[in-house]
């Protein structure tokens, strides 16, 4: 296998995560996006939507992180075969695209990497209510479960990869002791490793 990441995004870094906890050997192939490399030719080849994570796999090609997520999980204890359950594990999944990694992993990429942005603090102010509703709902649903869907699933991966980095894109998580204790028990899972 081989996965073209950028190693300091979360949605590349979850993919990285589940085959680690997998046990998968995978050749990781760094591509800079903040040089255009995943804009060139050659990489519009393998995934013409130019963004990263992409996961080849004996020719197989898959894009999208929560994607390759679930290819990797299928048949693995991370991915659960009960009807319910195997739903509600993908719509935590939407709920990370859709509801989350917009607004949080957003601002952590405009303040980390848009620093002299004119557009900047407007860009990070319409990202502030939508990063705080998306905590609260998982505080909410923490206060009563350890993990989104039973036991540690993609779910919590998906989630994990940018929460634990959210303070970095100035959501902290002093208010949110529920997401704290989530965050910890997903780094003491077999297999776990850190970010960076």
């Amino acid at each position: 296998m081989k996965l073209y990441n950028v190693a300091y995004s979360g949605n590349s870094y979850k993919v990285r995560l589940l085959l680690a906890q997998l046990g998968i050997p995978c050749t990781i192939v760094e591509v800079d996006i903040l040089k255009g490399e995943s804009r060139t030719p050659a990489f519009l080849k393998i995934n013409p939507n130019g963004r990263t994570p992409v996961l080849e796999d004996n020719g197989f090609v898959l894009a999208e992180s929560n994607a390759i997520l679930a290819y990797l999980a299928r048949g693995s204890r991370f991915l659960p075969e009960d009807r319910h359950r195997w739903a509600l594990v993908f719509q935590w999944m939407f709920f990370e695209q859709y509801s989350h990694e917009p607004y949080i992993a957003t601002s952590r990429f405009l303040l980390q990497h848009r620093p002299d942005s004119p557009e900047r603090a407007a860009a990070l102010a319409v990202r502030r209510e939508g990063g705080w509703a998306a905590l609260r709902v998982m505080e909410g649903h923490l206060t009563e479960n350890d993990f989104f869907v039973g036991n540690c699933t993609i779910a919590d991966i998906a989630l994990f990869a940018y929460t634990h980095v959210s303070h970095e894109g100035g959501f902290p998580l002093d208010d949110f002791p529920k997401i704290r204790a989530w965050l910890e028990r997903v780094k003491t899972q077999p297999g776990f490793m850190p970010m960076g």
